[in-house]
């Protein structure tokens, strides 16, 4: 039988081969290629020579290292260009400008860089090329209000619909709605040039229009999707008065609505995906195979209550350990996708770190039994943890410190409690970002 510091170690090591996997460098590698004149992008060509000025924009927390792959395969091709990413998420960069701005709640960063973005995008020509560079996070970096709309509404609105655990989706109709760059506007702007985007998907369907809040793509939501959202969570006195007039002003068609499917400003827009979650959990699954481990991949598209969800998973895990079903040990049953958490207390903690302290409470005790959650992006929530790694001992470890679990539970207080104990999952900045990854070993 393997030991608890073996079976520790390998979910660092599974983990760490889902994050190589994930490499924006190694993706866009796979999917832009240059060829003299001609730029490969998936089943598209595009010839440089029929083409003037060729821009670089884009954020989110992967946008670096995408640029850097831009970078080394266009070089003196790109007149130039700007990308925003969360602090600490920069890299060195030849012929773009690098901005640093908050993530999840918007600043005033994000919004002077957007503007920027903005002004090289009206003075691009009929002939330009733009690559739009676009990762989870977007959705707050690249933040720019509609007029009459403030810095402080944007913040007040998006900490409400995150505290509030709506999901993602939603969060991101009303984002589009209250932005001049969001759900196709970004295009907007950029009509008539022709636009490429490369999309890193932190969404669990890798629907185009919600990775980053969509800024080149479609919009499928509407006005009336937004105050429906508000009512079906009870938030609309947390949300500011200026923006629950701005939306009902849109659903009673006194404003314009984002751009939909057929709007001719997206005839010279591609939209191409270069990687996801499941790419993750496949080299995951070789990981935990090579090292020895039956796996069993539940899916890449799991969300709900981080709490709730680590039951599940616990659920699982004893079926293993005690009748060998669905798998013999040793197994690493691994999965995908972006958790929850509503906000009930005041404390420290991210959706990944939840999780990881609700599955210790579950196998306390449990012998043989190791659950890691983590952020691909090495983030989870307003921490420097990408989340925890927990076995059958944490809960006795804490015991003997004094400290009891389901209080910090309670106030959502993981952070803390993880740190306490010494089993925080810190990776720090992997500069990727597909969702979460979640394992658990049992031997």
């Amino acid at each position: 039988m393997r030991s608890l510091k073996t079976q520790r170690r390998d979910a660092r090591v599974i983990f760490d081969a889902g994050l190589v996997a994930s490499d924006p460098e190694l993706l866009i590698g796979r999917r832009l290629q240059i060829d003299g004149q001609i730029l490969h992008a998936g089943e598209r060509l595009y010839n440089l020579a029929n083409h003037g000025d060729l821009y670089v924009v884009g954020a989110g927390k992967a946008t670096a290292r995408m640029a850097l792959a831009v970078e080394a395969l266009l070089g003196e091709r790109i007149a130039g260009g700007i990308i925003i990413v969360k602090p600490g998420h920069r890299v060195p960069l030849k012929k773009l400008a690098v901005v640093e701005a908050d993530h999840p709640i918007p600043d005033q960063a994000g919004i002077n860089a957007t503007e920027a973005i903005i002004e090289l995008l009206r003075r691009a020509q009929k002939t330009d090329l733009i690559l739009c560079l676009v990762s989870g996070g977007a959705s707050a970096l690249l933040s720019c209000p509609v007029v009459g709309l403030s810095l402080q509404d944007k913040q007040q609105t998006t900490q409400a619909l995150l505290n509030c655990g709506a999901r993602i989706q939603e969060v991101n109709a009303i984002r589009k709605h209250i932005s001049r760059v969001k759900g196709g506007r970004l295009a907007e702007l950029a009509y008539p040039s022709t636009v490429l985007s490369l999309i890193l998907s932190d969404v669990i369907d890798d629907s185009m229009d919600n990775i980053g809040s969509g800024p080149t793509v479609p919009d499928s939501s509407t006005f009336a999707d937004c105050l429906s959202i508000i009512d079906r969570y009870g938030v609309g006195t947390m949300i500011p008065v200026a923006v629950t007039s701005f939306l009902k002003k849109g659903a009673a068609g006194e404003i314009v609505d984002t751009p939909k499917a057929g709007d001719p400003i997206f005839h010279k827009v591609q939209n191409l995906l270069i990687g996801n979650n499941q790419l993750a959990l496949v080299a995951a699954k070789e990981k935990a195979e090579a090292l020895g481990y039956n796996t069993l991949v539940l899916s890449r598209s799991i969300e709900g209550e981080a709490r709730k969800v680590a039951i599940d998973h616990v659920v699982i895990a004893r079926d293993v350990l005690w009748s060998s079903r669905p798998i013999r040990p040793p197994a690493c049953i691994i999965s995908g996708g972006e958790t929850t958490v509503a906000i009930r207390g005041n404390g420290l903690g991210g959706r990944n770190q939840e999780f990881a302290l609700a599955a210790a409470i579950e196998i306390d005790g449990l012998e043989g039994v190791v659950v890691l959650s983590g952020g691909t992006d090495g983030t989870d929530g307003p921490t420097d943890a990408a989340g925890g790694i927990v076995d059958w001992t944490t809960i006795q470890r804490a015991r003997d410190q004094g400290l009891d679990a389901r209080s910090y539970l309670e106030r959502n207080d993981s952070y803390p409690f993880l740190k306490t104990v010494g089993d925080l999952l810190i990776t720090g900045p992997t500069l990727t970002n597909v969702m979460d990854l979640r394992l658990v070993l049992i031997v």
